[in-house]
């Protein structure tokens, strides 16, 4: 440990999660390359409506697994449906924007998709209203449409933005759910049963494997399972810092030990609007709980500046674009003044 080299980003790092707000893509990729130059992602704009928020982008992703809108959601289907084929349109507009934008860019680059988990705790079967998730045969269906597709769309990223580094994340909120047996049925009145952890980390291993990239599974639910995340062979795990018991401390202190990325949301989204109208909290209030976070899990401290990624706690595509701007350049600047923090006096 203690080699910056085996990280892809350079020391010191933020991101964003993933969603934006605004419907105009050119401005949003512009708006991501501009506040955060040295690891930048693409950005998603679920205002835009269905197809455009994770569920619907990532089905449009699916290999030979069709899915269409319903009244309550997404649904496998026999035939695309509108929507879906909306959805690939929305993604492939995406990545026009990106490729003018990111021109000429050499550095990481991340992309975000839905995980198999919570695709299929989202996804309703064909000829029942149930989730996905309760047909382990449909489940295997996806995983393996999913990896192929994620695989397709890396490689389109990699022709487009050829000097970029690729990390994928891989977002999760549904796993501690799936896991859990909280996952609830169609009617409302029962669950499905839980997945078993050994076949939740084979399942999302298949997936994180498939783009030959430097992955990061997203959790930004209460609970985080870093013990199945770390076994699926994730090179990094993402959370809500502010969702993290003190009995979980442990468990990020073992997997920055095995050398998994950090990426900590030290910023909620609520927070982000209050940027802009106060009372807001300063970037070193926000580098301070990443700091004391590390200082609890007993590393040395100078590995967090090279380990740990400064992120919001989530999305920020509910904020307005000023708040959202605002909030990755808090996060950008609190991550600026970590090292100074931690550093022994």
């Amino acid at each position: 440990m203690g080699d910056q080299l085996q990280f892809p980003w350079p020391g010191a790092s933020t991101t964003g999660i993933g969603s934006v707000p605004g419907t105009d893509p050119l401005a949003a990729c512009r708006m991501v390359f501009d506040e955060l130059p040295e690891l930048p992602h693409v950005p998603e704009l679920p205002n835009r409506g269905p197809g455009a928020e994770i569920i619907g982008r990532t089905a449009s992703l699916l290999v030979d697994m069709p899915v269409q809108t319903t009244s309550r959601g997404w649904q496998l289907a026999e035939r695309p449906g509108r929507d879906v084929i909306r959805a690939a349109s929305y993604l492939s507009q995406d990545l026009d924007v990106l490729e003018e934008v990111a021109d000429g860019y050499a550095g990481p680059l991340k992309i975000q998709i839905c995980g198999p988990w919570t695709l299929a705790a989202s996804l309703e079967l064909i000829h029942s209203a149930n989730p996905a998730l309760s047909d382990p045969g449909a489940v295997a269906d996806l995983v393996e449409s999913l990896a192929e597709g994620l695989a397709a769309h890396a490689a389109d990223v990699r022709k487009r933005v050829p000097g970029a580094s690729l990390i994928v994340q891989v977002d999760e909120p549904s796993l501690p759910l799936a896991l859990g047996g909280r996952v609830p049925t169609a009617s409302g009145f029962g669950v499905v049963r839980a997945i078993d952890a050994s076949v939740a980390s084979q399942r999302l291993r298949s997936v994180l494997a498939a783009p030959a990239a430097y992955t990061v599974v997203h959790c930004c639910a209460a609970a985080t399972p870093f013990l199945e995340i770390k076994a699926a062979g994730a090179a990094a795990v993402s959370f809500d810092l502010a969702l993290l018991p003190d009995r979980e401390i442990d468990r990020v202190a073992e997997a920055a030990e095995d050398g998994l990325g950090i990426f900590a949301g030290a910023l909620p989204a609520e927070s982000a609007e209050r940027l802009l109208t106060g009372p807001q909290p300063s970037p070193r209030q926000t580098a301070e709980q990443v700091v004391t976070l590390w200082r609890r899990t007993g590393l040395a401290p100078g590995r967090l500046t090279e380990q740990v990624v400064i992120t919001p706690a989530c999305g920020l595509a509910g904020v307005s674009p000023a708040a959202a701007r605002a909030a990755l350049r808090h996060c950008r600047e609190a991550a600026r003044i970590t090292p100074e923090m931690i550093e022994p006096s």
